[in-house]
């Protein structure tokens, strides 16, 4: 399905049964869509949208690995997927292409009254839910990229927390693409009720082509009173993959709401998770890092907006750029006029490989009060020519020598991750 147009948005609305007004809402986000531009900041964007085959299904949606096809299943398998969904996780959902392939939840999530479902699912089994909560967050027209998404989405988890639920394991989504120019276009919403915990996991990993695919996600999330979200990616797409993602949180009254991100691969990244400070002695984090290579761009970062009284965010970003490769800092924090008493602090480290690599810090940051409090540091360095030396004179040779420099710098990021997820980031970086 190659020709963009509303003949191809009606037929993947068609083939997966939808209300009315879903499909409506599907050519409105077309039309917009077709009337915006490219985004005025970050890396430049040359995506053929001729070229991208926008909806490819492979296989249903099944609950057992022995009725998903022997090659898929060998696939996630080789990636770690199905042991890490047996010794670690509550519940998985696993997306191929554009389609989630398989699903599956713990007994204790019916036990607990947890809805954990595909987004394709969740809209025909609680359609009144799952309408309440698309797309208030992230509205179709903020750009280029949500309004595509809102045209073709497919695929992503809908997660809904009861009141003072908390669960004993992550939930854990993981989304491959193996074609030659796919687009996947998931859409995740989560819900995590009153007094609630959840910990949730995402995993990015592609095929590596000649032709660029391009993957658009959109995740809503709502923290409500005294819940607490923590959300950590480990992003791996392959050098031909645009990764342009819009991920946005609102937190209520004493909420906590945590992004825990890494981006490793991709020909280019644009994805800045946000939140919104909405209830009083809210609380926001972000802790990130971006590994770029040769023939990488990754402009990443963190948004944070306060309107509660009592707010606090703070946002730590680490960034390595190596063989020419593009590491940048971009991020938004504002405390309103109303979020009296806040705190907001920012601290961007970066260290570059080599002399050829780029890295820039670009904030934008306003204080809309007297009584709140800002603060942003940020560094840029070479890998340190003393560190290095020291260890080489250990009997360390110059390429394991900076690669434990480079596990030091981002020591902060691995500790705020699950233990399965640090042991993986630490063979993918390893890898590159």
């Amino acid at each position: 399905m190659k020709t963009l147009d509303e003949k191809l948005i009606i037929d993947i609305s068609k083939q997966k049964d939808e209300p009315k007004w879903m499909l409506d809402f599907r050519l409105k986000s077309f039309s917009a869509f077709k009337k915006l531009d490219n985004p005025n900041f970050g890396p430049k964007l040359d995506i053929d949208f001729n070229s991208i085959n926008y909806y490819k299904k492979v296989g249903n949606n099944e609950t057992e690995w022995k009725n998903v096809s022997c090659d898929i299943r060998n696939k996630f398998k080789s990636l770690g997927v199905i042991d890490a969904e047996e010794k670690h996780l509550s519940g998985v959902t696993n997306q191929y292409e554009s389609e989630v392939i398989y699903h599956k939840g713990k007994d204790e999530l019916k036990e607990k009254g947890v809805i954990f479902l595909s987004s394709d699912d969740a809209l025909k089994e609680y359609p009144d839910l799952f309408k309440e909560y698309f797309n208030n967050l992230v509205k179709y027209d903020e750009n280029k990229y949500t309004a595509l998404n809102g045209a073709l989405w497919s695929g992503g988890s809908f997660i809904y927390i009861p009141k003072n639920t908390k669960l004993d394991r992550p939930l854990q989504s993981y989304f491959r693409i193996d074609s030659i120019a796919l687009g996947q276009f998931e859409r995740t919403i989560i819900i995590v009720d009153e007094g609630s915990e959840l910990s949730y996991i995402e995993g990015c990993t592609a095929e590596s082509h000649s032709a660029n695919s391009l993957h658009a996600g959109v995740v809503e999330i709502y923290v409500k009173k005294n819940a607490k979200c923590k959300y950590s990616t480990i992003q791996n797409w392959s050098g031909d993959v645009y990764n342009l993602v819009t991920k946005r949180a609102i937190v209520g009254a004493s909420g906590l709401m945590e992004w825990v991100d890494g981006n490793i691969g991709s020909k280019v990244t644009m994805k800045y998770p946000s939140c919104i400070l909405l209830g009083d002695y809210a609380v926001g984090n972000s802790i990130s890092i971006a590994y770029a290579k040769s023939g990488q761009i990754l402009d990443a970062g963190a948004k944070m907006i306060h309107i509660g009284a009592h707010t606090k965010s703070n946002i730590v970003s680490k960034s390595i750029a190596a063989d020419g490769g593009t590491a940048n800092y971009r991020g938004t924090t504002k405390i309103c006029e109303s979020a009296i008493n806040s705190e907001a602090r920012i601290k961007c480290d970066t260290i570059m490989l080599d002399d050829n690599s780029i890295s820039d810090t670009i904030p934008f940051n306003v204080v809309y009060n007297d009584s709140s409090i800002l603060e942003h540091e940020a560094t840029v360095s070479k890998i340190s020519e003393d560190k290095l030396q020291y260890l080489m004179s250990k009997g360390i040779d110059e390429t394991h020598a900076k690669e434990l420099l480079v596990m030091g710098f981002i020591d902060d990021f691995k500790k705020e991750l699950p233990m399965e997820y640090a042991v993986e980031l630490n063979r993918l970086l390893k890898e590159i």
